[in-house]
């Protein structure tokens, strides 16, 4: 059966506009479908597996100033084993190479491949994310921000036409458990199969198509999931959760903003949101009684200044939700948006187990 992959963003500032339709975004395709529908609908003739992106935000404006301490990055060395390295651990190296390195990790949560990503960062800079298997070998690696090293002398920051060039046409095609994934990707991120692991290198394309991040996962730990969505659960539901939450602040950190904190009270609240879209089967930031995400906050007796909520729906993971919202205006807006000082992150599964992800700023 045929299905149809679509995204579509919309912006709203102050006042409730139209939609503003854009292209639809990258994602990862079950077998045998390879075309992605690129003009604009109505949220009604969505289909179920539908990839969708939504922007809104609105309220006064305020400023606040900048607290962060420059922390001095690790001193990157050309990976001996391994064609790509992140903050010099490779995939191979074991969990005490890791901690030797940086220490305890500042959290453990699920990811879709069934293991843990583990993060290391100093209050989000140097950021990296990195995943074992039971015997403690790294497995996974991910990183938006200054530790990637390699072999081919690739960077954040190069070109898409540097890379390409040097690695050579990317895949057109991924073996992940019994399913064959055609990427259309959209230009947003390629993906190159080498040293026996998948290279994810996702470009900003606000920034000139430039290397924006790497995610690196070997290739036996892609081809035992088991389906295109992994199993919904409590535990990746708020693996997704504190993953998307982590992953912005990285960015912002990146982008010279502070850091924005956790609220539990706004998590709830955007999760209850996800869960209402996924057992109901609609997508919008104006729930079936007619509420708005700001009416929905106040509702639940949260207090704030200015607000914005994100949605996506369908990106199989917390990594390239984040990337195709920092690929859509006004997404990026909300997520860098310097007079936001607090952040919840509710994500849910449909009966597909396909994620909705709600992320709600706001100002106190």
């Amino acid at each position: 059966m045929r299905r149809m992959i679509l995204l579509v963003s919309a912006v709203l500032v102050v006042f409730w506009t139209k939609p503003i339709w854009e292209e639809p975004a990258g994602s990862f395709m079950p077998e045998p479908l390879n075309d992605v529908i690129n003009n604009g609908f109505d949220f009604e003739e969505m289909t179920e597996d539908a990839v969708a992106l939504l922007n809104n935000v609105t309220g006064s404006e305020q400023d606040r100033e900048q607290e962060a301490v420059e922390v001095e990055e690790p001193e990157l060395t050309t990976p001996e084993d391994q064609s790509f390295s992140v903050g010099n651990i490779e995939l191979g190296d074991t969990r005490q190479d890791v901690e030797d390195m940086y220490g305890e990790s500042m959290r453990e949560s699920e990811n879709e491949y069934g293991v843990n990503w583990l993060t290391y960062h100093e209050n989000y800079q140097n950021f990296m994310m990195v995943s074992f298997n039971e015997e403690g070998i790294v497995q996974g690696l991910y990183t938006n921000q200054n530790l990637l090293s390699s072999q081919y002398g690739i960077a954040l920051g190069d070109s898409k036409s540097y890379v390409n060039e040097t690695l050579g046409e990317p895949e057109e095609m991924i073996r992940s458990g019994r399913f064959n994934y055609q990427i259309n990707s959209e230009g947003e991120y390629d993906v190159h199969q080498i040293d026996g692991s998948y290279v994810t290198v996702f470009y900003d394309v606000h920034e000139e198509n430039e290397v924006t991040a790497v995610q690196i996962i070997n290739e036996n730990m892609e081809a035992a999931k088991e389906s295109f969505y992994t199993d919904g659960s409590e535990s990746l539901k708020e693996g997704f959760e504190y993953q998307l939450f982590d992953l912005t602040n990285a960015a912002r950190v990146q982008h010279d903003l502070p850091v924005l904190e956790w609220n539990e009270e706004v998590r709830e609240t955007a999760r209850a949101h996800s869960t209402d879209m996924a057992d109901n089967q609609f997508f919008s930031h104006t729930n079936e009684q007619g509420q708005s995400p700001f009416e929905r906050m106040e509702e639940d007796d949260i207090t704030f200044t200015r607000a914005g909520e994100n949605l996506a729906y369908g990106q199989f993971s917390s990594v390239f939700a984040h990337q195709g919202l920092m690929n859509s205006m006004g997404h990026r807006e909300n997520i860098l948006n310097e007079s936001f000082t607090e952040l919840g992150v509710g994500v849910d599964f449909n009966e597909d187990n396909q994620p909705f992800f709600t992320e709600n700023f706001i100002t106190i």
